[in-house]
């Protein structure tokens, strides 16, 4: 191991092999903080110096987890100590925005948030959001294939990746930087590590699409007493806002009571008491027709009876006080530090009677004090769950995700919807994937990475890629 450092620190530079004390000062994740486990953290500049410190790690069967911002939710880069940490914190640069054909090439280090100013800095806009837009890296985003809360207009991340430059585990170069809408010349090489979690090769540079950006944006809160008039009232917006719709964010009622109380710092913009409170957004390009059209449509829906009550923001101040009450999922883990969460995808049409299910049995197993926060984007059929009770140790988190899981395969649904596999879910592919799929995934795996060094036990247990 010496003699490798000693090769990663004649490539890199002393400064960009961290080891010893250096490392463990680094947090394990944003949500982890003990100290980080690793025999070293290789912080390269360039895509050659990742495909030369892989070309190291492969001839040493040297295994090696890739770090972006660290704010992933399964464990995907989760290190033991004899793994070499591979940060792309020194590529984290907005390369070029091109205004004529709407693209944006960044390093796989480039915050989210600097790639949204990037672009509106040239009056364009990247899509993409979620909370943690200052710290999810571009790489991380791709790797995870990120949801967020505009996917109800704009898609995922694979849907906003035109071209990528990627490195193999044994050092090869794959520079496929397409800036084109349509190319089908061959394989699309890029869906290959799109949502591949880092273990078939390190992302190192991609060119993201960009949109004109809006010159509207309508914000509002509404509460619903029913589960049904939500889908009702879905489908009244997209056909009434004709397609400007951008997020349909769901709060199931004790989620909502959890943002907006003491010791949280928001208030409800609505009172309590409603079942359900839906933070709705339209994004356009006429900002006067476009506001009036959105109270439009509320007034439409109050008329036929799908809402009780709505708050509309007027300000900025107003838009992001209302999302803070979405996004504030933080207090859970504040109030509430062993709470689980789980990430999970079903038809909409399922979903009343399966977060009933889930809470049924949680207070079976555990007693009416168990907790479950239920929201999401509920648009595109992602529910997110936060469970709890008093009685909770570590070792219970198996079996609550038995409880979450066992419900969605019969009804088509997914255990990942927007988070990906890790660690935390590898257990539960099974119920989301055939047999013939995960086969397929490890020779795919296999192919690309035949030592298993990229991200080894994520996804997959390595002893078991190689199985027929």
């Amino acid at each position: 191991m010496a003699g490798l450092l000693e090769q990663l620190a004649a490539l890199l530079g002393a400064d960009a092999v961290l080891t010893g004390e250096a490392v463990r000062a680094r947090a394990t994740s944003w949500i982890d903080l003990a100290p980080l486990q690793a025999l070293a953290v290789a912080c390269p500049r360039t895509t050659a110096e990742v495909a030369a410190t892989l070309r190291i790690c492969h001839a040493a069967r040297q295994p090696v987890v890739v770090c972006g911002g660290g704010t992933n939710l399964v464990q995907a880069t989760r290190t033991c100590a004899d793994e070499l940490v591979l940060s792309l914190e020194r590529m984290a640069a907005v390369v070029a925005v091109d205004p004529i054909h709407l693209t944006l090439t960044a390093q796989a280090g480039a915050p989210l948030q600097r790639v949204q100013e990037a672009a509106a800095a040239h009056d364009l806009f990247f899509p993409l959001d979620l909370a943690a837009r200052g710290s999810a890296t571009v790489g991380g985003c791709l790797a995870m294939n990120a949801g967020g809360v505009r996917v109800l207009r704009y898609g995922m991340m694979r849907e906003l990746v035109l071209g990528v430059e990627a490195v193999l585990a044994d050092g090869t170069q794959l520079s496929s930087l397409n800036t084109l809408l349509k190319n089908n010349a061959g394989y699309d090489l890029k869906q290959l590590f799109i949502g591949s979690e880092g273990s078939l090769g390190v992302v190192t540079q991609a060119v993201l699409r960009l949109f004109p950006a809006p010159r509207s944006r309508s914000t509002a809160l509404v509460a619903l007493a029913e589960f049904d008039l939500l889908v009702r009232l879905l489908h009244l917006l997209q056909r009434e806002l004709d397609g400007a719709l951008t997020s349909f964010e769901v709060m199931w009622e004790e989620y909502y009571r959890l943002t907006t109380t003491p010791p949280a710092p928001s208030r409800p913009p609505l009172p309590h008491g409603a079942r359900y409170y839906v933070l709705v957004e339209a994004l356009g390009s006429h900002p006067q027709l476009d506001n009036v059209r959105f109270e439009q449509a509320l007034d439409r829906a109050a008329e036929e009876g799908l809402i009780e009550a709505a708050v509309v923001a007027r300000t900025a101040h107003q838009h992001a006080s209302l999302w803070r009450v979405r996004e504030d999922s933080e207090q859970i883990e504040r109030q509430y530090p062993l709470a689980l969460g789980y990430d999970v995808s079903l038809p909409i049409a399922a979903m009343e009677s399966y977060v009933a299910q889930v809470r049924a049995e949680l207070r079976r197993q555990y007693g009416a004090e168990a907790r479950c926060w239920v929201y999401g984007h509920l648009g595109d059929g992602n529910l997110h769950l936060n469970v709890w009770a008093p009685q909770f140790v570590d070792t219970d988190a198996s079996q609550v995700a038995a409880i979450v899981y066992s419900g969605l395969h019969t009804v088509g649904g997914s255990i990942s919807a927007e988070h990906g596999v890790g660690l935390e879910k590898k257990a539960y592919l099974s119920l989301s994937r055939t047999a013939q799929e995960i086969a397929t995934m490890r020779r795919i795996k296999q192919a690309l990475d035949p030592h298993a060094i990229l991200n080894p036990g994520k996804i997959f247990d390595p002893e078991r890629i190689h199985a027929p």
